[in-house]
């Protein structure tokens, strides 16, 4: 299912026409000329800046002589953090539009190779950039290669495909998050023994294995007392993972600490509870997960969940849009700019 955000590139008239005033005052706002009161100057700015106008880029992207297409390849389902991304991208419109850029959105199953391989055939030859949150799989690497040939720019999004030849990926350093993640789950444990259950996505996916790699290096090497369980996986699935843990807790009564790897974060909110319902007195499990969503920050406050690692969507989708036009113009990227970090959200510092 493809969605495209953007309309056709803003002008000066556009500008004029929502200020109600005429173009030659625009370009007398434009350029501080004197003659305009204060009240028409400041709703020509406003106009501007609600629809993120630039007339300098608008100028230069005109002179370049094309609009360019890009191309999203997201998860398809409800995934909250991949939601975020989207409504980012749809935030940017006029952005995009004083660019000449428009954003096509393909929705698809990002766990199965051999879909999302099709998915990327699909657009060869149709856009100029493609972004994609990438399955680590032989069929997927082999259809990113083939889109770097036919002259497409790609970049990963939020899960990396290094040995394919992406130009480039934009997300955080997933083995730090991993690590994180286990430094938390071990130092919240505190001095109790006992399993810590791992829930992801899929293994398959870079970004799960590289945090599940990371953990499992922190796990092993400082909490000598806490045995990590074999992964389960829930694809992102609320139902799926609330199943698989389900089991889990009921085989292991001695579970003290999970790591939620990706989304399914309901269903494995909805295992705890049920088995601390069913378990009176049991100790709480100390649950660590990803992202500040409308979920994750109820869970927090609630005391379900003990700390988010987060990452920024917005600026995930931002850098990934400008790292693409980079590409598109062969210019340099900003790495400084584009550098996705992480923060620590816990319910008494939640933003």
């Amino acid at each position: 299912m493809a969605e495209t955000l953007t309309a056709s590139a803003l002008t000066l008239k556009d500008i004029a026409r929502e200020a109600g005033v005429s173009l030659a005052t625009v370009d007398r706002v434009l350029h501080n000329r004197p003659g305009v009161r204060p009240e028409t100057v400041r709703r020509v700015k406003a106009a501007i800046e609600r629809n993120s106008f630039q007339p300098h880029v608008a100028a230069a992207e005109l002179a370049r002589g094309r609009a360019r297409r890009f191309a999203f390849v997201m998860p398809s389902g409800p995934n909250p953090f991949m939601q975020q991304i989207e409504a980012y991208l749809g935030e940017m419109s006029g952005w995009l539009s004083a660019r000449r850029l428009s954003v096509e959105m393909v929705a698809t199953d990002v766990f199965d190779p051999s879909v999302l391989a099709a998915s990327l055939e699909a657009l060869s030859g149709d856009c100029d950039g493609v972004a994609v949150v990438a399955l680590d799989h032989p069929s997927v690497r082999a259809a990113i290669n083939d889109l770097v040939d036919a002259g497409t720019q790609v970049v990963t999004l939020v899960s990396d495909v290094p040995s394919s030849r992406r130009h480039h990926y934009v997300g955080i350093d997933n083995i730090a998050a991993g690590r994180t993640a286990g430094a938390l789950v071990g130092r919240l444990v505190g001095q109790k023994s006992g399993k810590v259950a791992i829930v992801a996505g899929s293994q398959g996916l870079r970004d799960h294995a590289e945090r599940i790699f990371g953990f499992n290096q922190v796990m092993t090497s400082e909490f000598p007392g806490l045995s990590v369980l074999p992964v389960l996986e829930g694809r992102d699935q609320d139902d799926r993972s609330e199943q698989v843990l389900a089991r889990l807790l009921a085989k292991h009564a001695d579970i003290v600490g999970l790591y939620n790897v990706g989304a399914g974060t309901q269903g494995v909110a909805k295992a705890l509870n049920d088995k601390a319902l069913s378990d009176a007195g049991r100790d709480k499990v100390v649950f660590v997960g990803h992202d500040v969503t409308v979920l994750t920050r109820r869970l927090l406050l609630q005391g379900v969940m003990d700390a988010a690692i987060s990452q920024n969507p917005g600026h995930e989708a931002r850098a990934a849009v400008r790292v693409l036009l980079a590409l598109a113009r062969g210019e340099p990227i900003l790495r400084e700019q584009e550098k996705i970090r992480i923060d620590i959200v816990m319910r008494d510092n939640l933003p």
